[in-house]
């Protein structure tokens, strides 16, 4: 009697002791969950910080993009300005509202470090991110044909080209094409990111 008292003690003390090695790992196993989404969260705002300071200087450079050469007398002259080309207007306008949502994007990709396994604010981030991506895609293409046709011309069109003459002014628009395509790589980057970490969940 006392030792199936004895062998019943320890099945229970041995059933506690397994309970407690599981509580333990499941434990250290949300721990680890949560440290790999903290970093993920953590790059994501590094991310995006560097996608705003492109976007930021994309719309900077096209924005002050100007070029006058004098012909003959200071009364007449060729100028080239980014707003002549509305291609180049629709960037500009384009690209500040990229840069504003990413600075305005920063204090949830923050929440989410703070809060790694909150689900809201990442999705809120991952359909924004998708929107954006598509108007950064959209600016940057277009204006990368204007540049390639300011840089080339089009003989079938008649269309010459610019850039032998206003060298800066082509430097400059072609430098604000490359910063937004840096920009929408950067935001594809963080679409990618936010889909891995809502997986995660």
């Amino acid at each position: 009697m006392e030792k199936s008292e004895a062998s019943a003690i320890d099945i229970a003390e041995s059933g506690r002791e397994r309970k407690g090695k599981a509580a333990l790992l499941g434990a250290a196993k949300n721990a680890r969950a949560a440290r790999h989404k903290r970093g993920v969260a953590i790059f994501d705002l590094i991310l995006r910080i560097s996608a705003a300071a492109a976007a930021l200087a994309a719309t900077i450079t096209m924005g002050t993009a100007e070029e006058t050469l004098p012909f003959f007398t200071q009364f007449f002259q060729f100028q080239a300005s980014y707003d002549d080309l509305p291609t180049s207007t629709f960037f500009v306008i384009a690209m500040s509202i990229v840069t504003g949502y990413l600075v305005l994007s920063v204090p949830f990709s923050i929440v989410c470090i703070a809060r790694p396994g909150a689900r809201g604010p990442r999705l809120l981030l991952i359909l924004c991110d998708t929107l954006t991506v598509t108007l950064a895609t959209s600016a940057a293409a277009s204006s990368a044909a204007i540049v390639y046709l300011a840089h080339n011309g089009n003989s079938s069109a008649n269309w010459l080209a610019i850039c032998q003459q206003f060298t800066d002014f082509c430097q400059r628009i072609s430098g604000a094409v490359v910063a937004s395509f840096i920009t929408v790589a950067l935001l594809i980057f963080l679409v990618l990111l936010s889909a891995l970490a809502l997986r995660k969940h």
